[in-house]
């Protein structure tokens, strides 16, 4: 059991190591993190089929066997018009499993989703689990228009008076779900433009990681420290790496 804990947080830092190299569009180190995380895929089977619990073999066999049961309207005579109806066909084949394997059937569409997930894929899967069941937005506008929604909402809060320790609790309390239905909304209009927003959420902190490094460097052509400049002198930097990214591109 010890060899499992061990390779959990290996296997989650490869995973990462392989989404940063594809989001870079760095082939050369794609090539070499799946070769990383292939490698920690086959020591876990191996692990296992030293417990005679099941080999390499095993896991795929099992995913071939998978892919072709939950994918009737590719390898079987089911047809899917499109995305929506292939998506259809896949989550009933799925419940079909769950139902022949005995597993208690799920009370909601929304059963099943590990927690343990990022909060912005938590985010996808909910709101494209909805979206099949025909709850979601009719157009990005209506989604731009919920997320004003929210923004407007959080200003209200911030702009209410403050009180004593209790109601300073609960003012906070209420700025952090105005927040998270903020998240929650900008989540799902990633998801109707079919983004994933967890990767939109990794560019953009890659974005600003470069420009805040450009940003510095600026600064210190001039002879100072952030800690030394105002935020007139730093924002003026910061348009100034801006200009020049858009003239690059």
């Amino acid at each position: 059991m010890q060899d499992y804990d061990t390779l959990k947080s290996l296997l989650l830092e490869e995973a990462y190591e392989v989404v940063d190299a594809a989001i870079a569009r760095d082939f050369a180190g794609l090539e070499e993190e799946l070769g990383d995380l292939l490698f920690l895929v086959v020591f876990y089977a191996q692990v296992a089929k030293d417990e005679a619990r099941f080999s390499i073999d095993d896991v795929i066999q099992g995913v071939h066997a998978k892919l072709v049961r939950r994918h009737p309207h590719v390898f079987g005579d089911a047809r899917a018009r499109n995305a929506g109806e292939a998506l259809q066909s896949w989550q009933a084949a799925k419940e079909a499993e769950r139902n022949a394997e005995g597993k208690p059937q799920r009370k909601s569409l929304l059963d099943g989703i590990l927690s343990s997930l990022p909060s912005t894929m938590v985010a996808d899967e909910l709101g494209s689990r909805a979206a099949g069941a025909g709850f979601d937005w009719s157009n990005a506008g209506d989604l731009l228009d919920k997320i004003q929604e929210e923004v407007q909402e959080l200003r209200q809060e911030l702009a209410a008076p403050q009180g004593n320790s209790g109601s300073d609790a609960i003012r906070k309390a209420r700025l952090e779900e105005e927040v998270g239905d903020l998240l929650f909304a900008a989540a799902n209009l990633a998801r109707y433009l079919r983004f994933d927003s967890e990767s939109c959420l990794r560019r953009a902190n890659l974005k600003f990681k470069r420009r805040f490094q450009a940003m510095e460097g600026e600064m210190a052509k001039r002879g100072k420290k952030l800690n030394e400049s105002s935020i007139e002198e730093m924002n003026a930097a910061w348009n100034d790496v801006k200009a020049a990214e858009k003239h690059e591109g």
